[in-house]
């Protein structure tokens, strides 16, 4: 089963490689695992999801994983598992999926938005330590692994003045990043993962949360089904009782078994569909390296990490007067899908009263936003389809003549 994002913006000539932004390619394998459960007479949350949270939580060196019904989800149940008070501060970057913000709010709590580096898409000690001065220290702190970058998070945790334990991952594009050669899933309050259509393991939707508290993935299962003590699942096993009590103001983000069955067929081709990616990143940087205009995504160090290229993204900088918009325009017209990550979360009009800014502004997002370009990336893109779209920004790049600004 395939699903085509973007999949042709126009119709193609018979000498054109159409080129989808995404593909959400969902394997024979999940296909028959999915119908072997539909077929099993039970398809919510049970022994599949079981499976898959210990198959996931070995794969990224976790002890403990939770399955929820989005990473969203996830993020708003980690941020409750911390207890915090009513109203708590808590940073987020503002160059982040609407959502993970949305979170903070429907936890309870108040968002402080923070600049971004715009070589990187992700804050920096020293945003973070401007937006802690202008609004006090928070309670705690998201940090987004984005487009499948490293990102520093003890740096991070510590300019908040803030332990690990108080930091929620948001890696929605993280499945794959290494800090080191450790995969990021561990060493924080919890850590958040996506399984939508177009993510680096594909379900089309659900998420999981990790974590290396016992205490805090048991309050995770019962908060993902109305904080209720026992699922439908444990109620009806072999000596279980019907009865049940709710100890807490829970959600309705379980994941089913249907999802997990998927999932863990899914998981199998991981690691050979990040090879691929970062094969395909890797013929993006030697075809556009050097192209004027046109920066390259920032990458961690290899002895520091590993990116998991969630998004290639890269920055337009033309002159000649072509912008981001009209690079987007000219590959549709060559029937190339691409997309925008993110509209910066200030920037949107709910957001201007919902969270704060820090007076000074952000200004490292806002001029990264108007250069942001992501360009498809995804296991089954062919070479041709990369040499496609390299050939194509070399076109539109060369009707100006290089770099439309600096940093």
């Amino acid at each position: 089963m395939t699903t085509r994002i973007n999949a042709v913006p126009r119709a193609v000539p018979a000498d054109e490689v159409a080129v989808p932004f995404a593909d959400c390619y969902i394997t024979a394998e999940a296909q028959a695992a999915a119908l072997r459960v539909l077929q099993s007479g039970w398809v919510t949350t049970g022994r599949e999801v079981a499976a898959f949270e210990t198959e996931f939580a070995t794969a990224v060196g976790a002890e403990f994983a939770v399955g929820v019904s989005s990473c969203t989800q996830g993020i708003e149940l980690a941020l409750r598992s911390l207890g915090l008070p009513s109203g708590s501060l808590v940073l987020s970057s503002t160059m982040t999926f609407c959502g993970a913000v949305q979170a903070i709010i429907h936890a309870g709590h108040q968002p402080v938005l923070v600049d971004v580096d715009p070589r990187t898409g992700m804050p920096t000690p020293a945003t973070v330590r401007n937006a802690v001065r202008a609004f006090g220290r928070p309670a705690a702190l998201t940090v987004v692994h984005w487009a499948g970058d490293l990102a520093d998070v003890p740096a991070l945790a510590e300019a908040a003045g803030l332990p690990l334990d108080r930091v929620v991952v948001d890696a929605a594009h993280g499945l794959g990043t290494y800090a080191g050669r450790t995969p990021i899933g561990s060493g924080c309050g919890a850590t958040c993962f996506s399984f939508y259509a177009t993510k680096n393991l594909p379900l089309g939707e659900g998420g999981m949360v990790t974590t290396d508290d016992p205490a805090r993935a048991e309050w995770l299962r019962k908060a993902r089904l109305h904080g209720m003590t026992a699922d439908a699942w444990r109620r009806y096993l072999p000596g279980g009782s019907w009865r049940y009590n709710v100890a807490d103001a829970g959600l309705k983000a379980n994941m089913t078994d249907i999802q997990a069955a998927m999932g863990r067929a899914q998981l199998t081709h991981l690691a050979s569909w990040q090879r691929r990616r970062t094969q395909i990143a890797a013929r993006y940087d030697e075809q556009l390296a050097g192209l004027p205009g046109i920066r390259l995504p920032h990458r961690p160090d290899p002895e520091h990490g590993t990116h998991a290229w969630h998004l290639y993204p890269i920055r337009v900088q033309l002159k000649g007067g072509i912008d981001r918009d009209e690079v987007i325009a000219g590959l549709s017209e060559r029937a190339i899908g691409t997309s925008v990550h993110f509209i910066p979360v200030h920037q949107l009009a709910y957001f201007s009263q919902a969270a704060l800014v820090p007076p000074a502004g952000l200004s490292g997002a806002d001029v990264l936003f108007g250069q942001l370009l992501s360009l498809p990336i995804y296991p089954r893109l062919t070479d041709d389809q990369v040499d496609a779209v390299c050939t194509a920004i070399a076109d539109i790049a060369h009707q100006g003549i290089s770099g439309k600004g600096t940093e």
